[in-house]
């Protein structure tokens, strides 16, 4: 399974309000200084450092962003 591949199927549990939302961590932690992003998880650095103490709609507000930057990514 690929990053993208593993970021989509973690981002289905994400929305899931039956589950805790899930870390976009994939252990694959290096700054794109182009993007700005992980290229793991594609969270910026102001997402990754506050994610500890993020509630979870504001976790699923982070969730959103990384599907469209995925998406982004594909197209």
């Amino acid at each position: 399974m690929n990053t993208a591949d593993t970021l989509s199927a973690l981002a289905e549990l994400a929305q899931d309000p039956a589950h805790l939302v899930p870390s976009p961590c994939v252990s694959v932690c290096r700054m794109d200084p182009a993007s700005g992003l992980c290229s793991g998880c594609l969270r910026t650095i102001d997402e990754i450092v506050a994610w500890g103490r993020m509630d979870e709609p504001a976790k699923r507000k982070v969730w959103a962003g990384i599907v469209q930057r995925v998406a982004l990514r594909a197209a």
